[in-house]
């Protein structure tokens, strides 16, 4: 169960105490869209090496992480840890790719989906990218001002926004921990609908940053490809912060399974 009370998928995999769901692509989509058709929903955030680092410091956003409906396995670290403590997880389940199956899905169930935050445009231009791409997808955006979720007026302008839409599937594009933040506060006022952890994937998507090649996203490179892109924004938090995290995190996964893994 989470905290706030909510099933979570089983089994599930702890990496540095931070559970993580162990499923598929298509064991996601089906355990939303049943929920959907349940009329519940839920939030589910991403798990890579800086938001392992970031949750393992820091206790609001292991708070937050416990509270969430699913934590899907972002990045490759993930997979190759679980391998080395002896509980390997199923598959990478990143939101910049499976937005692609959840839109497709969407359309074909006639269930709206919303594209909120991102870079100005970003979430416009996705809107119309996917709604071109799934036919009889309805789409709904929004990029509220920074620091909306601070001040009453705007948050309630979010919430008056996603009422009129009426979209199943919410895609928060913050960052982290401010996307989690958000997610974790309009779960409970709208209960019937999923919101998901979706980063930078506008940008992505909306041609602002290019997506690395398949072959790094496999490899576990894709931090190399973006650092490429922003140097000086992201040198300090890959290689100072996110690389010896990493060798941390295998450290630990190894100490793990020499004293016996932790099964859920």
């Amino acid at each position: 169960m989470t905290s706030a009370g909510r099933p979570r998928l089983r089994p599930t995999v702890s990496l540095m105490g931070v559970e993580l769901d162990n499923v598929s692509e298509d064991e996601m989509l089906d355990h939303v869209f049943s929920s959907l058709s349940a009329e519940h929903g839920g939030w589910a955030a991403s798990l890579n090496v800086d938001i392992l680092r970031q949750t393992v410091a820091s206790p609001e956003l292991r708070r937050l992480m416990a509270g969430a409906d699913l934590v899907l396995a972002d990045g490759m670290p993930m997979l190759w840890a679980g391998r080395l403590q002896g509980t390997p997880v199923t598959a990478r389940v990143p939101t910049s790719e499976a937005i692609y199956s959840l839109s497709a899905l969407a359309a074909r169930r006639g269930t709206g989906v919303f594209f909120l935050g991102g870079n100005p445009g970003t979430a416009e231009a996705t809107a119309a990218i996917m709604a071109a791409r799934y036919p009889g997808l309805a789409t709904a955006h929004a990029c509220p001002p920074m620091g909306f979720e601070k001040a009453p007026a705007a948050m309630q302008d979010v919430v008056a926004t996603l009422e009129q839409s009426k979209a199943g599937i919410v895609f928060c594009a913050f960052g982290c921990p401010k996307q989690e933040r958000v997610m974790d506060g309009l779960r409970d006022r709208f209960p019937d609908k999923w919101f998901f952890a979706a980063g930078g994937t506008f940008s992505m998507i909306a041609g602002e940053a290019p997506k690395a090649p398949a072959w790094m996203r496999k490899a576990g490179l894709e931090w190399v490809h973006r650092l490429r892109l922003e140097p000086r924004r992201l040198f300090v938090r890959y290689v100072v912060h996110d690389v010896p995290f990493c060798l941390r995190l295998m450290a630990s996964s190894a100490a793990t399974r020499r004293r016996g893994p932790e099964r859920h």
